[in-house]
């Protein structure tokens, strides 16, 4: 399995490396191998698949113009998704208003798995605060040193969220299996 981390790591900052030099492949490539997280991270802010669409373009854009600036290409991804949740936060300022957190689906889109749309239903009960710790800690991998420096906060703020986050997520689960 190390091995397996270790030619990931190594080809993406190859790929970052040749991103940088460039290389447009290369730079699809890593936008590729990092849509998911993306998304989820989008995600965790909205609920309306338009802004999350919006987030993760204005992301790329962005990631595109200033990858040559980029220092550090072991830090591509926390780089990344530094620019993703200013890109969420300035979507937000810009709508100046909250996204319900009901929104029903628009015709079309189902959800295939009944308890990943359950969790989804959970995670997004919760404050935002709290849903986006929770999921690039648990969701992302990412560490709490690493999320600090990402939500720019101390680390002692990122551990009381997550705690409090994990309470709030049992609370919200308990009460959502008493009920059925």
């Amino acid at each position: 399995m190390k091995t397996t981390q270790r030619r990931e790591g190594i080809s993406l900052e190859y790929l970052v490396k040749k991103a940088r030099q460039g290389d447009g492949h290369a730079f699809i490539e890593l936008m590729e191998a990092n849509k998911q997280n993306m998304y989820k991270v989008a995600r965790s802010y909205f609920s309306n698949e338009e802004d999350i669409a919006d987030a993760i373009q204005d992301t790329i854009e962005s990631c595109y113009r200033s990858l040559p600036y980029l220092d550090k290409t072991e830090y591509f991804r926390t780089w990344l998704t530094r620019i993703l949740i200013n890109k969420c936060i300035d979507i937000i300022k810009k709508n100046k208003r909250e996204r319900p957190v009901d929104v029903f689906p628009e015709q079309g889109e189902i959800c295939m798995d009944l308890r990943h749309c359950e969790f989804e239903e959970l995670m997004r009960s919760l404050d935002e605060k709290y849903r986006t710790i929770l999921l690039l800690y648990y969701g992302e991998g990412f560490k709490i040193s690493e999320i600090a420096q990402l939500l720019d906060m101390e680390e002692n703020t990122v551990k009381t969220r997550l705690a409090r986050g994990r309470q709030k997520f049992r609370e919200v689960w308990s009460a959502e299996s008493a009920a059925t």
